[in-house]
């Protein structure tokens, strides 16, 4: 990513840092979002940090470019907006934002060209009340009222993935793999019909008064999951060979299909049950 591309991204403003493992843990979140501007005000073991690096996990490009500044006034000069991260709201009236809320003003700025600035306090206090003075708006992230301590870095990639999932376009859900679309009407017609034909042979649809609700349903159920032209003609095949199921000879499947009667397109009009399938009893002596 350019320096160009990158200029109305927030930067992020890390107040006297402590650890360089977390500078490194900061720039690895920063990088997975894409950002690569980060500047440093008075870090305590100074800069470059060698623990930084394997903390990055790669994210080098962030390390690379990474400034240094003496203050706090210093380091946001070039921004048009300053959001602080604090847990509380600190003696004053300020506009306090979700990352959600401050993220939509953001991007809203970012598109009039207006540069923003994310800024975080040290790892052991925060960001001090005069530094919480200096930004426009606070930010504080809802965690559990109980305990809602983020370490630096989780703090950034929180405010971070809402600031991207803002801008990404990916829909919320969606199929991924080798999928070909749905399957042809006239393949998945012959299935429901499949279907819905060889139980009628055995009786399923009782009392006659239901049996267009009953054939509704079952439709819905193969309409529904949008499945795929093999996905029809695997499900067609498995059914098909629960309703006229070939034997295992000598460890191989035979050809020749079990019956013991009459099997589909026979002229007897009240066929013998199947291979596995119980007789249905006579219309006239079922019980509701």
């Amino acid at each position: 990513m350019s320096e160009a591309a990158d200029t109305l991204h927030p930067a992020i403003v890390l107040i006297e840092p402590q650890l360089g493992e977390n500078i490194g843990m900061v720039a690895r979140a920063m990088w997975n979002f894409g950002l690569t501007d980060l500047r440093l005000v008075n870090p305590r073991d100074g800069w470059p940090n060698p623990a930084a690096g394997p903390a990055a996990s790669g994210a080098d490009i962030v390390l690379d470019r990474a400034r240094v500044y003496d203050s706090f006034a210093a380091a946001v000069a070039d921004c048009n907006r300053v959001y602080v991260t604090a847990m509380v709201l600190r003696r004053m009236i300020k506009n306090v934002a979700t990352p959600a809320g401050a993220v939509t003003e953001m991007l809203a700025l970012a598109a009039q060209g207006a540069r923003s600035a994310l800024v975080f306090g040290p790892e052991r206090t925060g960001l001090s009340t005069d530094d919480v003075a200096r930004g426009e708006v606070l930010i504080t992230i809802p965690t559990n009222p109980a305990f809602g301590s983020l370490n630096l870095a989780q703090a950034v990639i929180v405010i971070l993935y809402e600031w991207s999932s803002q801008r990404d376009t990916t829909p919320p859900m969606r199929l991924d793999g080798d999928y070909d679309g749905p399957a042809p009407r006239a393949s998945l017609d012959g299935l429901i019909d499949y279907v819905i034909g060889e139980l009628d042979k055995r009786g399923y649809f009782y009392p006659d008064h239901r049996s267009a609700s009953m054939q509704r349903t079952l439709r819905n159920i193969f309409e529904r999951p949008g499945f795929t032209d093999q996905e029809v003609r695997t499900l067609r095949g498995a059914l098909r060979n629960l309703v006229i199921p070939r034997p295992r000879v000598a460890g191989q499947i035979s050809d020749e299909p079990v019956s013991d009667g009459p099997v589909s397109g026979d002229a007897d009009p009240d066929p013998a049950p199947r291979t596995g399938w119980p007789a249905p009893p006579p219309r006239a002596n079922r019980r509701g």
